[in-house]
């Protein structure tokens, strides 16, 4: 399969799919598409809620490619890539509608930072979480607003500082990060569904005011993810990050 990013519109539920065969992991188109494909849903009026979700069954999202920073070699290329999780975010903030995340495998990095930005996310219990950029010479810059709005500060520190070691989906149920959990993916398909059924019949302007009302205070993250995306994008091209990401990869 190749990667893409599709959505669709049924029963005024709107679902957003994103594929990649490198475990869901985002090079930069895939981070331009998810964020036009955001923007076009959070317009359209026959959609009242969206649902974001990734394909297969083994990762959520494993973050940045790396493949495409072991590829960067100027300040203006890392900062565009770093801002495509900007852009991502972004949309997903912005979006007068609320997005349900459905985390069916593990997240790392920028999968972090998507599940943290979504409205409500479901998730299984083998969906662990870890925040690897500082294993690989960066930090997490980009998604830190939005994880630590989610988990808060102490949580996010946990995370960030303790980059190799993976968290369990009950400690970031625990946290705030996940609102509910399942034991299985057909469990957490049907509460998805049972949600989603009930917010599409909901008051649109209601849950529009209610999702301003709940990002209140991050007005200034336009600006704000952009300059964090630019520490990522000089930080990416530091010969410590180079080795650690080339190291990074003959492991894995």
């Amino acid at each position: 399969m190749e990667a893409f990013v599709r959505s669709e519109i049924k029963n005024g539920i709107g679902t957003i799919t994103f594929f990649h065969p490198q475990s869901n992991s985002m090079p930069g188109i895939q981070l331009s598409n998810l964020a036009v494909e955001i923007e076009k849903l959070g317009k359209d009026n026959t959609a009242k809620v969206i649902v974001l979700k990734s394909e297969v069954d083994k990762a959520f999202c494993a973050g940045a490619s790396f493949d495409e920073l072991i590829a960067i070699k100027d300040l203006q290329t890392g900062i565009k890539f770093f801002s495509g999780f900007a852009n991502v975010i972004n949309a997903m903030r912005k979006a007068p509608k609320f997005i349900l995340a459905r985390v069916q495998g593990k997240a790392v990095g920028g999968g972090v930072g998507i599940a943290s930005s979504a409205d409500y996310t479901f998730a299984v219990e083998q969906a662990s979480v870890k925040l690897s950029e500082l294993a690989v010479g960066i930090g997490p810059f980009v998604v830190g607003p939005a994880v630590e709005r989610k988990i808060g500060n102490a949580a996010f520190n946990q995370l960030t500082i303790n980059a190799t070691e993976w968290q369990s989906a009950k400690w970031a149920k625990e946290k705030g990060l996940y609102s509910d959990l399942f034991s299985t993916v057909e469990d957490m398909d049907t509460g998805i569904s049972a949600l989603a059924q009930r917010l599409a019949e909901s008051n649109p302007e209601a849950m529009a005011l209610l999702k301003k009302v709940m990002w209140k205070g991050t007005e200034h993250w336009d600006e704000l993810l952009i300059e964090r995306a630019g520490m990522s994008g000089k930080l990416v091209l530091s010969d410590f990050t180079i080795n650690a990401i080339n190291k990074f990869k003959q492991k894995s």
